[in-house]
């Protein structure tokens, strides 16, 4: 009896020491960090550029995955963010883009608008978002079941769809950006009825208005040779300046640039971004308890600059250095508030972005820009002649055709007749590389190329009825700056590094996806996938041996 009673207690003791020890392997928080329209090559480009305790120190301590790249089309922003934390792509989460046309409602509607709820912070519209529209669960949802809601999740981010989406559907608050006239961190109904205190003292305070200042290079101009130069014809600028050059006093540009909006449009906005992140993460008290955390954030600064000023930018390099001493800051305070191996770090994109086709048109590349007005008038005219009917047509949005089915019906027009010779008609055009249709990409399978893409990224209730995919560098956009899109390497690969708890030093230039990272930090922390996961966990991560990285 004293021996039964002796090993049940030292089983006991096994099993709590086994309970504090696997507690103790899982980090108190989770850092995603998404950085808005960064391709991979920011890295390598401007690597001998950057300092030690920044991008460098995420890589040479961390795990770099340097082929790593979205599976679907198209690669925006809200795809993108969801993707990332859902584990799977727009096929099932249902962000098919940063908005796309509604044929049930018959309207266009936003990735995050939500008017069924309340702005909270402002009584602006700007406030009325929610992730309402994401279809499936994030690995943050995930954290929040696991432990019972215990685990906090905060998405943060001057974008509302880049705090919104990776948050989830039961994050405690997505806070973002509204400047105009106001320059303030708000949030919805969705989350709470009325800002924490600390946010309300973050948004009393100086510390936007700090940022209406000269945004010159952080260092001598002449140095930044991993860039074209600062005076040329394929930047936008801002409005009341008459050359896209450095220095830009945005307290005086802000007058005719949209006020506060000017901030989010400069490097600052990512320094503003990383101060409120920084106050949530203390005020939040997050990674203080056994519960793992999540703070989602995301730089979105970047991808506003590389629309005005170009990937070939001085403007984007001075960002992406600015950028590698907020990382540095991020990284001590963590160790400062969290404690050194106690947090994880993923840090990645949303999707890349290509150069100006103006300038690559300049050295004799390939190039060009799309008018689409003049495509949909072609196209109904088409329409119209071959099938002897007006408003066939509902919308075309995102390189997406939708078709009218209550004049099809009453016409007695199949769809199947009518995509196939409106696919017919357009891959004849010129600046149209493909076209695939709803009965292939819903009854077909691919399994390698662009198709794979497109199907990937086809929701078949949301989607429309024929799908075009245009010439490479050929782009529906300004004369000026750059954009994204396309399902090329140029808007696909993307850099994805762990860096901190559970993460190994090493490599690889194994392909990896986008949709692996929820599915790997779901392993990594023992919980569930998130509901629609189709990608894979990172095994040659999560199994690796240490091994030296070096850029």
């Amino acid at each position: 009896m004293k021996r039964l009673a002796f090993l049940l207690f030292t089983g006991l003791l096994t099993f709590q020491a086994f309970s504090q020890e696997k507690s103790q392997e899982q980090p108190k928080l989770v850092v995603g960090i998404v950085v808005d329209q960064m391709r991979y090559d920011y890295l390598t480009r401007f690597w001998d550029r950057f300092g030690e305790d920044g991008f460098k120190k995420l890589v040479n301590e961390g795990y770099n995955f340097k082929n790593n790249h979205f599976n679907y089309v198209p690669t925006y922003t809200g795809p993108g963010h969801a993707s990332v934390y859902t584990g799977t792509s727009p096929m099932n989460h249902g962000i098919i883009g940063n908005g796309w046309y509604d044929k049930f409602i018959h309207e266009s509607v936003y990735c995050a608008g939500d008017d069924s709820v309340e702005p909270v912070g402002t009584e602006d519209d700007a406030g009325k978002m929610s992730p309402h529209r994401m279809k499936t669960t994030t690995v943050s949802d995930e954290n929040r079941l696991h432990t019972q809601m215990r685990g906090k999740t905060i998405g943060v981010s001057i974008k509302d769809r880049g705090s919104i989406l990776p948050a989830g559907h039961t994050a405690n608050a997505a806070y973002w950006f509204h400047g105009d006239d106001e320059g303030k961190w708000i949030t919805s109904s969705y989350y709470m009825e009325e800002l924490p205190q600390w946010v309300k003292d973050f948004n009393d305070s100086d510390k936007v208005e700090a940022y209406l200042k000269p945004w010159n290079t952080l260092y001598d101009i002449e140095t930044y040779k991993e860039s074209g130069s600062d005076k040329n014809n394929f930047e936008g600028g801002f409005r009341g300046k008459e050359d896209a050059t450095f220095p830009y006093d945005l307290a005086e540009l802000s007058k005719e640039n949209g006020g506060f909006d000017i901030i989010e449009n400069s490097a600052y906005g990512n320094d503003i971004t990383l101060e409120f992140a920084l106050a949530a993460i203390e005020a939040e008290e997050l990674g203080q308890d056994v519960d793992t955390d999540f703070l989602t954030l995301s730089f979105s600064s970047t991808d506003k600059i590389g629309h005005n000023f170009g990937v070939n930018s001085k403007e984007i390099q001075d960002t992406y250095l600015r950028l590698d001493k907020n990382i540095a800051q991020l990284l001590e305070e963590l160790n400062e508030q969290v404690g050194e191996g106690n947090y994880t770090i993923f840090l990645s994109a949303d999707h890349g972005g290509g150069d100006v086709p103006a300038y690559l048109d300049s050295v004799n590349i390939p190039a060009g820009y799309f008018e689409s007005d003049e495509f949909r008038e072609e196209l109904e005219q088409f329409v119209s002649e071959e099938f002897d009917e007006d408003e066939l047509i509902e919308s075309v949005y995102n390189n997406q055709i939708f078709f009218n089915y209550e004049v099809m019906e009453e016409a007695e027009i199949s769809s199947s007749e009518l995509q196939s010779k409106m696919a017919h008609y357009i891959l004849q055009l010129d600046q149209i590389d493909k076209v695939y249709t709803r009965d292939q990409l819903s009854s077909g399978s691919f399994v390698s190329g662009a198709a794979v893409a497109i199907q990937n990224g086809f929701n078949q209730k949301r989607s429309g009825d024929v799908v075009y995919v245009l010439d490479p560098a050929t782009i529906v956009y300004s004369r000026t700056g750059s954009t994204h899109g396309s399902g090329l390497m140029y808007d696909t690969h993307a850099p994805l590094i762990f860096y901190g708890n559970g993460v190994k030093k090493g490599s690889t230039t194994q392909r990896t996806e986008i949709v692996d990272i929820a599915p790997t930090l779901s392993a990594l922390l023992g919980i569930s996938f998130p509901s629609g996961t189709t990608g894979k966990p990172l095994y040659m991560m999560l199994d690796a041996e240490e091994t030296e990285v070096s850029e």
